[in-house]
């Protein structure tokens, strides 16, 4: 066996990548069966290359020829765009294989530059980024794939792209990260947007994946989000009280309006709080939350509720809706989730905004200056 191992690394590493992709330009053939388990056990030789095995540690000159070779080849791509065709074994192999390519750095990098494909991905080919997340299209290739994409939205610049991808538009991160424009609004055609769409109307298996990812791109970079979030504030509002706050999915709604408390309550957004919490739309929206049948929902949409109560300069629109509906919001809190009686926290929170409702004026007035 070991002399069988050794004629398989001694084959040229830059063939591996020109066999996968002829492997993979025959799927659609006659033979596509065939050449799916043909380029199985490519990938198979990839992973155990980049790992190594138990016997024989991995090479790191061997790793960079790898490397090259498959962005030479376009492999990341051609992968990432496949992924959901490939044999089960053959899925997790890839992951391995994406996962290992895109932390490698050279010998003779700087020890913080970015690895040496993400580095090449977001300046020349961030189809590779889209088409993983375009992976949550198929059952079959979403969890290999959002584990990529999480690994990979630790890097900001990642992010951006996948933000940012805006068909060919100008401004598009379609040209690459320097071609990005952070101040044009977005169309909503973009791959971000499709997330709306993942998490609420894919399998549990596939939707859950998909809001993990989700929640990753909107909590982890503390200014590229808020910059980009208060450029597309409508936008991203809109299809976010529309879809997710209205999903018939319980697990999608709770998840969703408790990612929303978290956004609201980020002091990197604050600015984006102050704006969302000034709607007496979103207000209504989330007093209809506060009389869900679920108590989670109702809970969740508490902790969104308090923004608006606690807010010291509320706008008129916010003002005449509680100073309207303050009995029936006195009576109704009074009573609210009662059964959290160990909740200590929620008991406060819920003692305050019964004091701030009752001290609102007669009638509205304008709020003081920031």
């Amino acid at each position: 066996m070991s002399f069988l191992f050794g004629r398989a690394k001694s084959r040229p590493t830059a063939d591996l990548g020109k066999q996968a992709r002829e492997h993979i330009s025959r799927l659609d053939g006659p033979n596509g069966p065939a050449k799916a388990e043909e380029l199985a056990r490519v990938l198979s030789q990839m992973k155990v290359m980049l790992q190594g095995t138990q016997e024989a540690e991995s090479s790191p000159e061997q790793i960079y020829q790898l490397v090259t070779g498959l962005i030479d080849e376009d492999l990341l791509h051609l992968l990432a765009v496949n992924l959901y065709r490939l044999p089960f074994e053959a899925r997790k192999d890839t992951q391995v294989i994406f996962s290992y390519v895109f932390r490698f750095r050279p010998a003779a990098a700087a020890p913080k530059s970015d690895p040496l494909a993400l580095s090449y991905v977001v300046c020349n080919r961030p189809q590779v980024l889209v088409e993983l997340c375009r992976a949550y299209d198929h059952k079959e290739s979403a969890t290999p794939a959002g584990s990529v994409l999480r690994e990979l939205l630790k890097n900001e610049a990642a992010a951006a792209i996948i933000l940012y991808d805006d068909e060919n538009l100008p401004g598009s991160s379609s040209k690459g990260l320097n071609a990005i424009d952070r101040d044009r609004p977005q169309s909503g055609r973009g791959v971000f947007w499709r997330f709306f769409e993942w998490v609420d109307k894919s399998s549990f298996e596939v939707a859950a994946d998909a809001f993990t990812t989700f929640r990753e791109l909107l909590t982890r970079h503390k200014e590229l989000v808020p910059q980009y979030l208060k450029v597309n504030f409508n936008l991203f509002f809109e299809r976010y009280n529309n879809v997710l706050l209205q999903s018939k999915s319980y697990v999608t709604k709770r998840q969703s309006i408790k990612l929303l408390g978290e956004i609201l309550l980020d002091r990197a957004n604050y600015n984006v709080m102050i704006a969302y919490v000034e709607s007496g739309e979103h207000l209504k929206i989330c007093m209809n939350l506060l009389r869900d049948e679920r108590k989670m929902v109702q809970y969740e949409g508490f902790h969104v509720f308090k923004v608006f109560v606690a807010n010291p300069h509320k706008s008129i629109a916010v003002q005449k809706i509680l100073i309207m509906n303050r009995d029936r919001l006195l009576n109704f809190l009074a009573h609210f989730l009662e059964d959290r009686t160990d909740d200590e926290q929620f008991i406060d929170e819920r003692e305050f905004l019964i004091k701030q409702i009752r001290n609102l004026p007669p009638a509205p007035v304008p709020p003081p200056q920031r």
